[in-house]
């Protein structure tokens, strides 16, 4: 890898994590022309591209900066101590921080299962990339055709925390994207678009966290002063980008739909299915 590389990769993870385009359909795509991920040693691209998340955390957590400080004080404030206070009474702040508790769950237990899947081959197979790009595609435009858009974050409640926590689960599918399947789960219970992009990024903060720091530690091993640096340089541009990319996404929600993304991803899956197929694209799992 070079300097070159590690831009184009941080900035490919900065701007697709957030938009419902899939960050892994997209660097493992790049990684493959760029001729990057060793097929016999998958497990080293997987722990580069999720270091390099830890970017994309930062931007979050600074578009959220105001929010994520008042949630913690909140919480701990009606729900620790003697003054404790029914949730049902609770301050909106203290139920998000609930919210995102309990929409965390599915994808810590889901993701401890299924461990040993995910840093496998199975999260490089252009196959299942390419039908996962076209498969959540078609279940976006069907949200999309089918929500009321009437709910905000004020309506938010813990069923829909912890249907759109499942919903994250899905994420680990290569090529269906976190952002992609979380704001489709938010359509589906009747939220509008940017209600369910907010929380969608919101959700995304401790699984991101969790996951960058774990493969963080398990890359260490492959670390070197060269790899490092690359590290270094991709999360450095994934957290600028990706800062843009959440107020773009959300900026753009507002007033208009995600049928440009629903086509972007058709067009990109098939042309996966059928480059791999050619053998313009290298299927990893071989």
């Amino acid at each position: 890898m070079n300097i070159l590389y590690s831009i184009i990769l941080g900035l490919i993870q900065g701007l697709s994590e957030f938009i419902p385009i899939s960050s892994t359909a997209h660097l493992t795509i790049a990684g493959n022309l760029m001729g990057l991920i060793d097929p016999n040693n998958p497990e080293k691209w997987t722990a580069f591209i999720a270091v390099i998340q830890l970017g994309t955390l930062v931007s979050v957590i600074l578009y959220f900066r105001s929010e994520l400080i008042k949630l913690p004080k909140s919480f701990i404030k009606e729900n620790l101590g003697k003054n404790r206070i029914s949730f049902k009474n609770q301050s909106s702040d203290s139920k998000m921080a609930w919210f995102i508790i309990a929409g965390t769950l599915p994808i810590v237990t889901i993701g401890l299962v299924l461990k040993k899947l995910i840093e496998g081959d199975f999260t490089k197979n252009l196959y299942v990339i390419g039908a996962s790009l076209i498969g959540l595609a078609i279940i976006l435009f069907i949200a999309e055709k089918t929500a009321k858009f009437k709910r905000g974050m004020d309506n938010l409640s813990l069923k829909d925390a912890i249907m759109v926590g499942l919903a994250q689960c899905v994420a680990l599918i290569p090529g269906s994207s976190r952002s992609g399947t979380t704001i489709t789960a938010g359509l589906f219970l009747g939220l509008n678009r940017e209600t369910a992009a907010r929380f969608s990024f919101l959700l995304s903060i401790p699984a991101v966290l969790a996951s960058g720091l774990l493969q963080f530690y398990q890359a260490l091993e492959y670390l070197d002063s060269a790899l490092a640096i690359d590290m270094v340089v991709a999360t450095i541009v994934s957290a600028i980008s990706g800062y843009w990319a959440i107020a773009f996404l959300i900026n753009f929600l507002k007033n208009r739909s995600t049928s440009v993304f629903i086509v972007y991803r058709i067009i990109i899956g098939i042309a996966v299915i059928w480059m791999t197929y050619s053998g313009l694209l290298k299927f990893v799992a071989d």
